[in-house]
């Protein structure tokens, strides 16, 4: 697989995990995004950091 389709594949996987959300229960998710409008910019960046460090750990322990 090139550099390009793993990128893509990356893409729609992380379209079909964003998705579901909405898809099972938008008032669920209505609610999320109101208690995400409330906090405030310290909290919501730490949380933006938390998620990229976990997800950069998770490809470094996936590696061949």
């Amino acid at each position: 697989m090139s550099t390009w389709e793993y990128l893509l594949s990356a893409l729609a996987l992380m379209l079909v995990f964003e998705g579901i959300m909405p898809f099972l229960s938008p008032r669920t998710l209505r609610q999320y995004m109101r208690q995400i409008i409330e906090m405030d910019d310290r909290t919501l960046r730490f949380v933006g950091l938390a998620a990229m460090v976990a997800g950069v750990a998770i490809l470094y322990l996936m590696r061949p």
